[in-house]
């Protein structure tokens, strides 16, 4: 006789029940966290499940066999399988709730237990020590027997599980040993020199092999605070740059060979600021002229290990760092854009301080430029023939580095005009060279070193020869005309494709180079015209100053009244409504003048000859717009 449908309903319920308990038992066993809701009663799934029908028929045999579970699949429970609440909001996990709770008692409550081991553990050597108790062989002893200690301790709970509080004791671990070893030399005096810093090497390389092995970053960094710190602990106040700078190149290099294979961004930046804070002391305390070459072989060293250094963080199509986790690119990110951006510019601005104090204190002043032109050429060749690696940041800072030192270059190498003319060219160069390289920052570096060269045509211009217009004042001017004209030409003819601010546009170039263009030359020429009428005046009495004056007021106005009647000119024959309206307020300025100035100051007859010429030229100016041979009111009556 056939079971009822409801006694087989039973028994595959029961049949539930017991794969449920029997997956509990295994996940217990592999030491994992149920969800709260696989840990109730074995009935729970069944009753959870949308799939159970809501009358109490039960269902046919055929469908309950379709709906069967096979006996070797794995059950997962609706319950657990679902994730929202039963109001339908997502619950937020308990590490979530908890993140700051578990720093406070994980890292910072372990750090501080660490301090206060260390302390305890001091005091009572202290203590010892006082009432003699231990000697100093003894507490040397000690100290080592305690590190070896915490080391072997932190191991084991690193085997555990618990990777951070075991990289904290294997510090502290270090720690010790780095103190008893400088105890030993400084203190007690047991042994030499020489020992305590060979057993600090090999501690140091034993946590950077360490770190290697086991892929953890925070125990390399505690590695190379440890290798950092020995100049320090083994300090004996004496003079030795050979060997302080060959133990810190060493030091830097074992850095960069582990960053070759474990891409670590903040391990090079602490490299980099240890160097310098250990160069900078040297130097501050004994550096002399006598150790020049011996301080710039070792300073080359270190910047050109810093300089390769973030070329060796290959990127992966989605910008991070090759060779880290997925888990951990997140953190790294984080870390790495500021440290291998900084690292070069740091490296760069501190390298050349470098080099120019050695050429300074040498009193080789003529080095200087080319020193700056050899950083030029480096950063240059960086950006042209090493692209792979490193960030995307890496080529533009390498490209605005070189330019940065050729600007510097400049003005070592030349003075007065030549100085001008050099930051002239080198920003139109520069504006051509970011049309062809389409760099961003190239182009502002080519605004920056063109602004550079205004100032200086402007402030720092060479006095006037007695030779009208030739001289070199006139000419430098003239050059500075021509460039600015070169660049509107330029910019004119280029469309805009770099993401760049809207100043900086093509089209904004172009209007702003053709204005500083025109406003040049009304400089060079009036320059020119208090020139000569000054010279004139000075060689006679006040009447021959007064008549100078007057002159000068005259032909500054028949020279605003040509150029501005040239300008509209230009304006129509090239129908540029930019052109015209320059003229419109040059010849603007120019009717003020005539009105507010040479009515006062200018005698009878030139007084005639100005306002006559004023205003043949502005009644030539209305003909022409009376003429309307562009269709300036048949444009202005379709745009109204």
């Amino acid at each position: 006789m056939d079971p009822s449908p409801s006694a087989s309903l039973a028994q595959q319920l029961e049949e539930l029940r017991a794969r449920v308990r029997r997956l509990e038992e295994a996940l217990h066993r592999q030491g994992s966290a149920l969800p709260p809701e696989v840990a109730q009663d074995g009935a729970a799934p069944a009753a959870a499940s949308p799939a159970a029908p809501a009358s109490p028929a039960a269902p046919t045999g055929a469908a309950m066999e379709r709906r069967a579970v096979p006996s070797g699949a794995p059950i997962i429970p609706a319950a657990a399988a679902a994730t929202p609440s039963a109001t339908g909001a997502r619950q937020p996990a308990a590490a979530d709730r908890r993140s700051l709770e578990n720093r406070i008692g994980s890292q910072w409550f372990n750090r501080i237990g660490i301090l206060a081991v260390l302390v305890g553990a001091a005091w009572f050597l202290k203590l010892a020590i006082d009432n003699h108790w231990i000697g100093p062989l003894e507490r040397v002893v000690i100290g080592l027997l305690a590190g070896i200690g915490i080391l072997l301790w932190a191991e084991r709970f690193r085997r555990s599980g618990y990777a951070g509080f075991g990289s904290s004791l294997h510090a502290a671990g270090s720690g010790i040993l780095y103190l008893s070893l400088w105890a030993a030399f400084s203190l007690f005096h047991l042994f030499p020199g020489s020992m305590a810093f060979a057993a600090m090497v090999v501690v140091t390389a034993m946590n950077g092999y360490l770190s290697w092995a086991r892929e953890a970053e925070l125990l390399a960094f505690y590695s190379l605070a440890g290798g950092l710190a020995t100049p320090l602990l083994l300090s004996s106040g004496v003079n030795h740059e050979a060997a302080l700078f060959t133990y810190l190149l060493l030091l830097d290099v074992a850095v960069l060979a582990l960053v070759a294979v474990r891409p670590w961004p903040r391990l090079p930046g602490g490299a980099f600021a240890g160097t310098v804070f250990f160069f900078a002391g040297w130097w501050w305390q004994y550096y002399s002229a006598a150790q020049s070459g011996r301080t710039a072989f070792f300073l080359a060293c270190f910047f050109l290990i810093f300089a390769i250094t973030p070329r060796l963080f290959p990127l992966d199509s989605e910008g991070s760092a090759g060779g880290i986790a997925p888990e951990s690119r997140a953190a790294r990110l984080r870390w790495k854009s500021p440290v291998l951006v900084l690292l070069p510019v740091a490296n760069a601005g501190l390298g050349f301080l470098g080099f120019y104090g050695i050429v300074s204190s040498s009193h080789a002043a003529w080095a200087a430029p080319w020193l700056a032109s050899a950083f030029a050429l480096f950063y240059l060749s960086l950006f042209r023939f090493l692209r792979g690696g490193g960030p995307a940041e890496l080529p533009p800072l390498h490209l605005a580095a070189a330019v940065v030192f050729l600007t510097i270059a400049i003005p070592l190498w030349t003075h007065g005009r030549w100085l001008t003319i050099g930051w002239l060219a080198e920003g139109a160069a520069l504006l051509g060279a970011s049309a062809r390289v389409r760099i961003a920052l190239l182009r502002v570096l080519a605004v920056s070193c063109l602004g550079l060269g205004l100032i200086a045509l402007v402030a720092i211009y060479p006095p006037a020869a007695p030779t009208l217009l030739l001289n070199q004042r006139f000419a430098t001017f003239c050059v500075g005309v021509a460039v600015f004209a070169v660049v509107a030409w330029m910019s004119s003819a280029r469309r805009q494709q770099q993401s760049v601010p809207a100043a900086l546009s093509w089209s904004r170039l172009a209007l702003g180079a053709a204005i500083v263009s025109n406003v040049l030359v009304l400089l060079a020429v009036g320059w020119e015209i208090h020139s000569y009428w000054a010279r004139t005046g000075a060689a006679g009495d006040w009447r021959s100053v007064r008549d100078a004056r007057v002159n000068a007021q005259f032909t500054y106005s028949a020279f605003f009244m040509l150029f501005g009647g040239l300008l509209l000119a230009a304006g129509f024959w090239r129908r540029s409504p930019f052109l015209r309206w320059q003229a419109l307020l040059l010849l603007a300025a120019t009717i003020a003048k005539v009105f507010l100035v040479d009515v006062s100051e200018l005698s009878q007859g030139y007084r005639i000859l100005s306002f006559l010429g004023l205003g043949v030229l502005l009644l030539a100016v209305s003909f022409l717009y009376q003429r309307d041979w562009l269709g300036l009111r048949g444009a202005g009556r379709r745009s109204g």
